[in-house]
C-alpha cells in the first residue's frame, strides 16, 4: 500500500465540553450548553466546513459519582439521539455513535443504526464497545462486568447478528408494485433464525436495507482480543497511542491479520486520537496548553487514574510511583497507563496530570505547520491512515482546527478540499458490502409467514 499517493482520513471526536480533563472549568466554557442542540450544531457545522469524514460521539453507561471534581466531564447525552437530530442539520459528514454490546440487544441496535443510516442518507457509523467500568454493570442489573474474554465473545456474536439483520433485506427486495399489490419480493427478505450462546433472533429486520448496506463499524480496543475482533469486522480502528514506533507496530500487526479474514489492508482504517493546542506561534500554543494545565486539581487527576485503572489510588501518596495494578481482564487503556508508569517512573501526581490531558492519546502543541508536520510524519510512516481529532475545548476548538490546521493539510495535498461522495463509506474509500443472503435468494428457506407479510 503506497501511502504517498493517498490522503488521510479525519474524524472529529466529541466529548462533553472538550477533551481536556478540565475543559468544563475553562473561562470560555458555557456551562448552560452541556446538552443543547445549538452546541452540537456549531461543532457539526465547523467539522463539515472542514470536509472532515465524520463526527464521533463518546458514550458511557455510568459516571464516577464519587468524583465531585470531575463528574461533569462524564455527562453523556444518548449518542444516537444526538446524531438523529444532527442528521437533519448536516449534508455530508458521517455520524458515529458509541453503543455497548454488553448492555444492549442486536435487534434494537440494528434498528437504531439502520434508521440513522436512512435518515442521514448513508452517513451512519457504530462504535462497537464492550464496556469496561464496573459502574456500568451496576446500572444494568449486574453485580459485576462479565470477564474480558466473554465480553468479546458476546460482542462478536452481537455484531454477526447485527450484520445479518442489516443484510436480511436484499437491495432489490422492495418492488413497490402498486398495480399488482406487491410491496416486496418475498424471496429477498430473509429470516435469521439465529440461536447462539448469547442471543436468539428470528429476524428479519423491520426496516429495508439502508443506503450504505451496513453502517460503518468502528472498534476502539487494542488488546489482542480487540485487535482480532477489529480485523474480522471493523471498518475503522480508533486507537490511543503516543509513541510513533508503537503505532507503526500496531498498524503492521493489524493489517497483517486481515488476510486471515479474507480482507485487504485498504478495507480497515486505523485512526489514532490526536489532541492539539494550536497557536499562531509555538509560544502562543504553549501558553494555551499551560492555561489548561493550571485548571487541573491534582486530586481530580488521581481520581481519573483510579477510574481508568479500575483501582482505588486515593490512599496512596501523590508523590510515589504507581503501585502494582492487576491487569487481568483490564482495559487496553489501563495497560497503556501502567506501561507508561513503568517506563517513565512518573509519580501518581505526574501520571494523573499526564493522562488527564489526553487520556493516553497523542498530544501536539504548536503552530498549524508544526501540527501538520507531525500528522504527515505519522501518516507517511504507516503509523496510521488518519486521525480522530480531539479538541481540548468545544465547540470553539473544532473551529480552530478547521480554520488553521486543515488548510495546511490541504496545501500539502494530504486532505480533501471538497467531498467527492455522499456517504461515509464514500469519504473513507470503503466499498458498500453485498448482502450475505444475496447468493441464497429464492432458496425457499424463509418462513412462509415472513414472506406473506413482505408481499402485502
Amino acid at each position: 500500500m503506497n501511502q504517498l499517493n493517498q490522503q488521510m482520513n479525519l474524524g472529529a471526536f466529541l466529548f462533553t465540553f472538550g477533551h481536556h480533563f478540565a475543559a468544563w472549568r475553562h473561562p470560555r466554557t458555557d456551562i448552560s450548553e452541556i446538552i443543547s442542540i445549538d452546541y452540537y450544531r456549531e461543532i457539526a457545522a465547523s467539522a463539515e466546513r472542514g470536509k472532515l469524514d465524520m463526527l464521533f460521539l463518546a458514550d458511557s453507561g455510568s459516571i464516577p459519582v464519587s468524583d465531585a471534581e470531575s463528574s461533569a466531564r462524564f455527562v453523556y447525552p444518548e449518542a444516537t439521539a444526538v446524531l438523529g437530530a444532527l442528521a437533519a442539520m448536516t449534508d455530508k459528514i458521517g455520524l458515529a455513535a458509541t453503543v455497548s454490546t454488553t448492555f444492549n440487544d442486536p435487534y434494537n441496535v440494528a434498528r437504531r443504526f439502520s434508521t440513522l443510516d436512512h435518515l442521514s442518507r448513508g452517513r451512519a457509523a457504530w462504535n462497537v464497545v464492550t464496556s469496561t467500568k464496573e459502574g456500568d454493570a451496576l446500572n444494568y442489573s449486574m453485580d459485576k462486568l462479565p470477564e474480558h474474554g466473554s465480553r468479546y465473545e458476546r460482542a462478536q456474536e452481537f455484531l454477526d447478528v447485527a450484520n445479518a439483520l442489516w443484510d436480511s433485506w436484499e437491495d432489490e427486495a422492495l418492488l413497490w408494485d402498486k398495480r399488482g399489490g406487491v410491496f416486496a419480493d418475498k424471496t429477498k427478505v430473509h429470516l435469521l433464525e439465529h440461536q447462539g450462546a448469547s442471543f436468539s433472533v428470528l429476524g428479519p429486520l423491520n426496516i429495508p436495507r439502508s443506503p450504505q448496506g451496513r453502517p460503518v463499524i468502528i472498534q476502539a480496543g487494542t488488546s489482542p482480543a480487540g485487535s482480532r475482533f477489529a480485523a474480522r469486522g471493523a471498518d475503522i480502528i480508533f486507537t490511543a497511542c503516543e509513541d510513533k514506533d508503537e503505532a507503526i507496530r500496531f498498524y503492521s500487526h493489524v493489517k497483517g491479520l486481515l488476510p486471515e479474514f479474507g480482507r485487504t489492508p485498504d478495507e480497515v482504517k486505523i485512526m489514532p486520537g490526536l489532541m492539539f493546542f494550536v497557536g499562531a506561534t509555538e509560544a502562543e500554543a504553549k501558553a494555551k496548553e499551560a492555561e489548561f494545565y493550571d485548571l487541573i486539581l491534582p486530586s481530580a487527576g488521581v481520581t481519573y487514574l483510579s477510574r481508568m485503572l479500575n483501582a482505588d489510588l486515593t490512599g496512596y501518596s501523590l508523590d510515589e510511583e504507581l503501585p502494582d495494578i492487576n491487569l487481568e481482564g483490564n482495559t487496553s487503556r489501563a495497560r497503556i497507563i501502567v506501561d507508561t508508569a513503568r517506563r517513565t517512573k512518573q509519580t501518581i501526581r505526574e501520571l494523573g496530570l499526564h493522562f488527564a490531558v489526553a487520556r493516553g492519546h497523542m498530544k501536539v502543541t504548536g503552530t498549524p505547520a508544526q501540527i501538520a508536520d507531525l500528522m504527515e510524519d505519522w501518516f507517511r510512516s504507516a503509523a496510521c491512515d488518519g486521525f480522530n481529532i480531539m479538541p481540548p475545548l468545544l465547540p470553539g476548538g473544532m473551529g480552530e482546527f478547521v480554520d488553521y490546521v486543515v488548510p495546511e493539510l490541504q496545501r500539502r495535498g494530504l486532505f480533501r478540499t471538497e467531498y467527492t461522495g455522499n456517504t461515509l463509506r464514500d469519504h473513507l474509500g470503503l466499498a458498500r458490502p453485498v448482502s450475505q443472503f444475496a447468493a441464497h435468494a429464492g432458496s425457499g428457506a424463509e418462513s412462509g409467514a415472513a414472506q406473506e407479510e413482505a408481499a402485502q
